[in-house]
């Protein structure tokens, strides 16, 4: 129990632990969105663009 309670206040008494803590974050979303967005490409693998579809970097001026 000693060792949990170490790590603890390791990752959220330090620096280097909060830094870690952040990092860690930041890679398990990355990963989250890495793998939804694997799954929205093959469920609408087959979707035609049409005019009322948007683009974010579209420079048309209409």
């Amino acid at each position: 129990m000693s060792a949990i309670t170490g790590f603890f206040s390791w990752l959220f008494g330090t620096r280097t632990g909060v830094i870690w803590l952040v990092l860690g974050g930041v890679v398990f979303f990355l990963v989250v969105a890495f793998v939804l967005e694997r799954r929205t490409r093959a469920e609408f693998y087959n979707h035609e663009k049409t005019e009322d579809d948007w683009d974010l970097f579209d420079d048309d001026d209409e």
